[in-house]
């Protein structure tokens, strides 16, 4: 889904900051080698993690999806030396491509890369959380919010992404992944523990911020 005009869309790449080059190539590799490849985050999206990181300069990240790598990468690019972005994927055949392009973009010291399922994975990761990413199946958001929840330090972020759904988390009917999302988006807006937030870059991102 883009919310954006195409005319806005170039006004935004032509007067900001250009993108990486190892992206611009992460990009180009995975539209002609990989299959939907609409599940990068892109520029956009990018920026505006790198951006975040920046300011809130966490120290340990947890993505959930890894895809290609271009939102490790990003989040990375906006994190300090000595911090360590862990990402989970349960695809093992793309993780070369993602080490590949870790490197490229400089940021490989900041990635840990763990292949399996998340949630099987979440639990064995002995760390506090100042950043969740969640990106993966839709089915199981709320499985990884619950799982994470405990593992995030009061004041950390829990962004969901995908989360208006190509606009049809407005629809009455609603398939069985555009149901998970919008249970997704209803649990954390009811969940006292978090002030939360639906950013409408891109396909949607659900920023909640944990109080206790």
């Amino acid at each position: 889904m883009n919310l954006l005009s195409e005319d806005l869309e170039k006004y935004i790449h032509q007067w900001a900051t250009p993108e990486d080059e190892a992206l611009k190539e992460l990009t180009r590799e995975t539209h002609l080698k990989v299959q939907m490849p609409q599940m990068l985050s892109g520029y956009l999206q990018g920026s505006f993690m790198t951006m975040f990181t920046a300011l809130q300069q966490p120290k340990r990240v947890l993505e959930i999806g890894t895809f290609t790598g271009y939102s490790a990468i990003c989040f990375a690019k906006g994190m300090s030396e000595d911090s360590l972005l862990y990402t989970l994927d349960i695809n093992e055949e793309l993780a070369p491509m993602c080490q590949r392009y870790f490197e490229k973009a400089a940021v490989a010291d900041r990635i840990m890369m763990i292949t399996g399922k998340a949630l099987e994975i979440i639990p064995t990761l002995d760390e506090t959380f100042d950043l969740v990413f969640i990106d993966a199946d839709k089915h199981n958001y709320i499985n990884y919010y619950n799982a994470v929840f405990d593992k995030v330090r009061p004041g950390g972020w829990i962004i969901a992404d995908n989360v208006l759904w190509s606009g049809k988390v407005v629809n009455e009917q609603k398939d069985k992944d555009t149901q998970a999302i919008h249970a997704y988006n209803e649990k954390v807006a009811q969940d006292p523990r978090v002030k939360n937030f639906i950013l409408p870059l891109r396909d949607g991102l659900n920023i909640a911020q944990k109080l206790v």
